[in-house]
């Protein structure tokens, strides 16, 4: 069950570079397509197949690989890897729809989505640390191909500034997983998650800090940041929906995951200098994004600062924190995929995406109204305004954090201010500006956009707002695994009945 998540990606991107004869941009597209759609279908089936009572894996696959090594393929999916392997699952399709068709090289281009997509279905899925390894830096010389390639004028700069970022990461990660089987005589190297606790508080706070940081650059997170919003300036548009939507979430993923799992106690003890990394983290990335003047930069710094809520969730460590981290992941997910795929359609119309020259695109004399109307959406979702998937998952994060952490939680609450006050600096500029006299060639009509390049952002929208409200959705696949990953008895007995993430969800928020 869990293998084809693998293998449809996987094989599909060999059969289309083994692929005999020239064929068609054309072809090729639609063939990914078949095969992304394929695959969004199959993580439906496993998705029918999941028991959302069981807090544990589910669907566990097994077996023996380089048993010298440690390194055996197991697979098991529970409800915190689910709902991100759905989402990959959705995006990945959506960056294939909103390529070009006149692409150059597309077999190639095509073959590296599909790599990407299978490559972060197995790093969700792993259940072996080297596995999750393997699949972890899969993914890492595709993108790096797709900024180099397909990016813009300064790409060289930007995919070289990613890969070494991300190499760093990469070898961060597997020195903590071979210092962990070192120091603990085994060389199995199997996800047991109390495993880490036989360590003393030294070994298990330098391992975990080497995850940490390795983590924290590939979120990432406030000072490790610096090689994001350069990829997101030079990657086309597809790249920057995958980037910021599915692969960002690689490693809040492996902070719940590994450094939450196997290192629970000292996490516990370093959790209040987490939780003030993650205001820190928030802070910055919404004061960053007030000074820019690119749209595309704007979105990327506010990444920076949305991911410090996971951040202080998982610092939090209780059952609703740790839900709203999740759903944290998943709305910021379908929000950034939304407002970079907008900000694509405005700088492919207008050719440009400064903020000082843009203006009045919302007029109806400009030829921009959907594309306005939806980014006003996508905007209004990532401040956090009730209703959308951003508030639910904001309040969940706070509400979750504010006992154990109100200091840091009150923090993060003011960058969640700060994210109204550089979008509406965006939409007020961009949109609502006023025109100047029609003898300037920038208030002339703009082209039309067509309705087939607008269905991608309508279908993101749509699932933005039946994130905020309709939450029960994903909180009844989560909410069994965040409630059993919690690691802080002591804070989860500070909190009132009224704050379970079941009640929450299920209407508490309006009491």
């Amino acid at each position: 069950m869990l293998s084809g998540l693998l293998l449809i990606p996987l094989l599909g991107a060999i059969a289309l570079l083994v692929w005999p004869g020239a064929v068609s941009g054309e072809r090729l597209r639609r063939t990914c397509l078949a095969l992304l759609v394929l695959q969004v279908a199959w993580s439906l089936r496993v998705l029918w197949q999941f028991d959302p009572t069981i807090s544990g894996l589910q669907l566990e696959e097994i077996a023996p690989w380089v048993g010298s090594l440690g390194l055996d393929y197991r697979l098991g999916i529970d409800g915190l890897s689910l709902p991100l392997v759905l989402i990959n699952g959705a995006l990945s399709l959506a960056a294939a729809l909103v390529t070009s068709t006149s692409t150059p090289r597309p077999r190639l281009y095509y073959a590296l989505l599909l790599l990407i997509s299978g490559a972060v279905n197995g790093a969700f899925l792993a259940q072996n640390l080297l596995l999750f390894f393997l699949f972890y830096e899969l993914e890492l010389i595709p993108l790096w191909l797709l900024i180099a390639i397909w990016g813009g004028s300064n790409r060289a700069y930007a995919a070289t500034k990613f890969l070494l970022f991300t190499a760093v990461s990469g070898v961060l990660i597997l020195g903590a997983f071979f210092g962990l089987a070192l120091a603990t005589g085994t060389a199995d190297f199997s996800l047991q998650p109390l495993l880490g606790q036989e360590l003393g508080m030294g070994m298990q706070l330098l391992l975990m800090g080497a995850l940490l940081v390795g983590f924290g650059i590939k979120i990432p997170l406030f000072p490790f940041h610096t090689w994001l919003p350069d990829a997101h300036t030079e990657a086309s548009t597809p790249v920057s929906l995958l980037l910021a939507g599915v692969l960002l979430k690689l490693g809040t993923y492996g902070l719940l995951r590994f450094c939450l799992g196997l290192f629970p106690d000292a996490w516990q003890l370093m959790s209040p200098w987490l939780a003030g990394w993650a205001a820190v983290s928030v802070l910055f990335g919404s004061l960053a994004a007030i000074q820019q003047q690119d749209m595309k930069r704007m979105v990327a710094y506010s990444s920076v600062g949305h991911m410090g809520y996971v951040l202080l969730a998982a610092a939090a460590a209780t059952p609703v924190s740790l839900l709203g981290a999740l759903f944290q992941m998943v709305s910021h997910g379908l929000i950034s995929a939304l407002l970079f795929l907008l900000v694509g359609v405005v700088y492919a119309t207008t050719g440009t995406r400064d903020l000082n020259v843009l203006r009045g695109l919302l007029n109806p004399e400009r030829g921009l109204p959907i594309t306005g109307s939806l980014m006003i959406a996508g905007v209004m979702a990532s401040a956090g305004i009730p209703g959308m998937g951003g508030f639910i998952s904001e309040f969940l994060v706070f509400r979750g954090s504010l006992v154990p952490f109100p200091v840091p939680t009150l923090l993060c609450m003011v960058g969640s201010g700060l994210t109204a006050v550089y979008f509406l600096l965006l939409v007020n500029r961009v949109f609502f500006g006023r025109l100047s006299p029609p003898a300037d060639d920038l208030d002339t009509p703009l082209p039309a956009v067509p309705l087939a390049r607008q269905i991608p952002a309508l279908a993101l929208t749509v699932a933005v707002l039946l994130l905020g409200v309709a939450p029960q959705a994903l909180g009844t696949l989560a909410t069994a695994t965040t409630t059993a990953m919690g690691r802080a008895p002591q804070r989860l007995a500070a909190l009132p009945v009224s704050a379970a993430p079941d009640r929450l969800l299920a209407g508490g928020m309006g009491q």
